[in-house]
């Protein structure tokens, strides 16, 4: 994967021109006469414990088979997981690793996170992934993150992307009085901010051009020997989350895609409850990690859900 943090202090000291450098370690650096970025290719500026890498998924219009076939083991047969074949029209940046404590609270200011204290021997507490956090605080933290970093904010709530002039008490179920208002979320045409996967493009970079049960080629969810190098579960690191980016990344570079924490993304779940999203990855709560694989769509919350396990990632155009 490249790496352009030489090249930030470069333009930092010369002043690059097309450069666009951010100032919470959530930046991005754009260098004239480079060639399209492919998959893998990485950009990152700030400290170890702040930056969000990015990595680039995807380019011209691209079609996947997303789903799982019949016959892979741990497949829900309840029609969630049924093939057909996806066409991510762009190419987009996705976070190398679930949105960590301390970038979280870079933007937003405290930590929420259950076990935000207490890591496991080794493990930085801030690179631990944030968690307790619902969909719903996640367009706040989406659209605070893209003004700081210069970006065009991808959320909009009764005609503003500005999180101060939203309804001030975010709900807390459906009968909140202003449920139906943050619900209406829409995303700005032509905005270039953070924002939450959908969920093809979520299994699209899960995947990284596999086609196995896991991106690294496993296909058996008890072969528990194989998934010790990908991820974080129940098994190797029992209800306690760790240290993002511990693990091997799939094909093209993104850690904990399989494990540690489930993972919100854009999408309303298919089911009758329609205020339901799609929920993503396995954690290290479950008994179980057939939810882990790249096809599993076995997760879903309501928008204000708040757990232990469940946190996000985010991507970019």
């Amino acid at each position: 994967m490249k790496k352009l943090i030489i090249a930030a202090a470069l333009a930092a000291v010369f002043g690059l021109a097309g450069c666009n450098l951010g100032t919470s370690g959530f930046g991005t650096i754009t260098i004239p006469g480079e060639p399209p970025p492919s998959h893998g290719d990485r950009i990152v500026i700030g400290p170890r414990d702040l930056d969000m890498g990015e990595v680039r998924v995807g380019g011209q219009p691209q079609t996947f088979l997303m789903g799982s076939p019949p016959g892979e083991i741990g497949r829900l047969y309840n029609g969630s997981e049924d093939q057909r074949w996806v066409t991510i029209s762009a190419g987009f940046w996705i976070s190398e690793t679930p949105v960590t404590q301390a970038q979280w609270v870079a933007v937003m200011g405290s930590n929420p996170s259950w076990g935000n204290s207490n890591p496991v021997g080794g493990d930085v507490q801030g690179r631990r992934p944030v968690t307790n956090v619902s969909w719903f605080d996640i367009l706040v933290f989406a659209n605070r993150l893209s003004e700081r970093e210069g970006f065009t904010p991808a959320y909009m709530i009764n005609g503003s992307t500005d999180p101060a002039d939203w309804p001030p008490a975010m709900p807390i179920n459906v009968n909140s009085q202003y449920f139906d208002v943050w619900d209406a979320v829409e995303i700005v045409p032509g905005s270039n901010g953070y924002r939450l996967p959908t969920d093809a493009q979520w299994e699209f970079a899960a995947r990284a051009g596999t086609t196995t049960a896991f991106s690294d080629g496993t296909q058996d969810w008890t072969d528990e020997e194989s998934l010790d190098r990908i991820g974080w579960f129940r098994f190797n690191s029992p209800g306690v989350t760790r240290e993002v980016g511990l693990k091997e990344p799939n094909p093209w570079g993104l850690y904990d895609i399989h494990g540690n924490v489930r993972e919100w993304v854009w999408d309303r779940h298919e089911s009758p409850l329609q205020n339901l999203r799609v929920v993503r990855g396995g954690s290290v709560s479950f008994l179980t990690w057939q939810n882990a694989r790249s096809a599993s769509r076995s997760g879903m919350g309501a928008p204000m859900t708040e757990d232990q396990s469940l946190g996000f990632r985010l991507v970019r155009p």
